[in-house]
């Protein structure tokens, strides 16, 4: 039985450094500027010997609740009530804040066992902010650097000293967790390829990135779609920074949604910890299945969210497009038929893509949008058996044979499907280098209808089978 630490303190103490060091990779976004991280992360975390999920959080400050900082403050209310232990920091090179002491009185009323960890242990003058932090009256301060690496042993056994040996270690539990250390698939981790060809397994975690411009409700509608206050959301543009994955039972499927940054326009993109949101978020989509693109019904297709839907079909993702804000139209049947045929139209990339008109305010179309994403995973996974590609493949050459280049006509073999995730198939012929793209996107649209693949990237590869007596013909000359 694992348990629950949650790492909190006024901004720029290094929080999301220690949530790093714990989880052993760089998952949260770090950098100098206070106020980085907005929305609570989770994440099974490892100190030696000890295996915990840990919690990182924004900043603790003092402020209305309805504004930005405040609600950042109200996901770290939350994250207190859910952990077992509380990882108080503090920056022990600048000592001790007014804000520190205020944070330090709610943490004590909550009633939870506290560590303080004094932080930038390992900076010049570091040691006059650990005599200030006992004035906090949480206990001995265990000097650390999350950044280096240093004081986890002291930190590991003022967790046991915490929570007792028996909370700490909990029951032995035998190989019962592999099935969820093997769900726990998140972004930057390398654990499977994601372009590896399996065969259609629903049982398995579907992970499913939301994307999209700024501001156009992809935190409010993942809120919606799990039914509670999950992510940080708000009328202010950009909240959202680092990628957050979301675990989520849909009629008993089980799906991990991710939650990414607004992407701009790369030359509005001038900010650095703006530029390392966007990668976040473009690792969110190489590491996703199925990836919904929120497009702002009120303004949709932009010149980004085709770049965005480009960029995602040429990774190989399966895309399907939410019509957010459909509350604020006022012609909608008109609109939906309109923006239907310019998905047509200006992504005929993944022609027959599925695009549902939904409203993350009022959770209308929410389930439709969910049967769109399953029935596009489904294509994304599916096989289609060489016999019946091969029967295809004659009725295509009868109908509409290769065109003649340079005088000599090109030669189609065979075809098999090679891959799934997403569909790729192998196309033997006489003089690959010569096939026009305009028969090879012919054939792709052909194999789209005939065997029912809407919506998703298929990949075409040519391919010819070398003359066994080319190298014979010229040794003889």
């Amino acid at each position: 039985m694992t348990f629950k630490v949650a790492i909190i303190g006024r901004p720029n103490v290094g929080k999301s450094t220690l949530f790093n060091r714990l989880v052993g990779r760089k998952l949260a976004l770090v950098d100098d500027t206070p106020g980085v991280t907005r929305d609570r992360r989770v994440h099974a975390a490892k100190l030696y010997d000890l295996h915990f999920d840990v919690i990182d959080t924004a900043g603790f400050e003092d402020a209305a609740a309805s504004t930005l900082p405040g609600r950042m403050r109200a996901q770290t209310e939350i994250a207190i009530r859910e952990a077992d232990l509380i990882f108080f920091t503090i920056d022990a090179k600048s000592g001790l804040m007014p804000d520190d002491k205020t944070f330090a009185e709610i943490v004590r009323k909550s009633g939870k066992p506290v560590v303080v960890v004094a932080n930038k242990a390992e900076a010049r003058g570091a040691q006059g902010g650990m005599v200030e932090a006992w004035e906090l009256g949480l206990g001995e301060p265990i000097p650390v650097s999350a950044e280096h690496g240093q004081g986890l042993p002291d930190l590991r056994d003022a967790v046991i000293a915490a929570l007792g040996e028996a909370r700490a270690f909990g029951e032995e539990e035998e190989d019962a967790d592999e099935e969820t250390a093997a769900s726990e698939v998140l972004i930057g981790e390398d654990i499977t390829d994601p372009d590896a060809e399996p065969s259609y397994d629903d049982t398995k975690p579907m992970r499913i990135a939301v994307v999209g411009r700024p501001n156009a409700g992809k935190s409010t509608l993942i809120n919606a779609l799990i039914g509670e206050e999950r992510l940080l959301t708000g009328p202010e543009a950009g909240i959202t920074r680092d990628s957050i994955s979301v675990d989520w039972d849909w009629h008993g499927r089980r799906l991990k949604l991710f939650d990414t940054a607004g992407m701009r326009r790369k030359a509005r993109i001038h900010e650095k910890l703006e530029v390392m949101s966007v990668q976040d978020a473009l690792r969110a989509i190489r590491f996703a299945e199925i990836v919904i693109i929120v497009l702002d019904a009120t303004i949709p297709f932009e010149k980004q969210d085709l770049q965005i839907a480009d960029l995602i079909i040429r990774e190989g993702r399966a895309p399907v497009i939410a019509f957010n804000k459909w509350d604020m139209i006022d012609h909608p049947q008109e609109l939906l038929a309109e923006l239907r045929e310019k998905t047509e139209r200006l992504l005929p990339q993944a022609r027959g893509m599925q695009a549902v008109p939904v409203s993350a305010e009022t959770g209308r179309g929410l389930d439709k949008l969910m049967d769109a994403v399953i029935r596009t995973h489904r294509v994304w996974n599916s096989r289609v058996s060489t016999g019946k590609l091969n029967r295809w493949l004659e009725g295509i050459l009868a109908h509409h044979p290769p065109p003649a280049v340079a005088g000599r006509r090109l030669k189609i073999k065979y075809v098999t499907q090679a891959k799934t995730r997403p569909p790729g198939f192998v196309v033997s012929c006489s003089r690959p280098d010569a096939m026009p793209q305009s028969y090879v996107r012919y054939l792709s649209n052909s194999l789209r209808e005939a065997f029912d693949m809407p919506g998703v990237p298929i990949r075409i590869a040519l391919r010819t089978s070398e003359n066994p007596f080319a190298g014979k013909a010229k040794k003889r000359r």
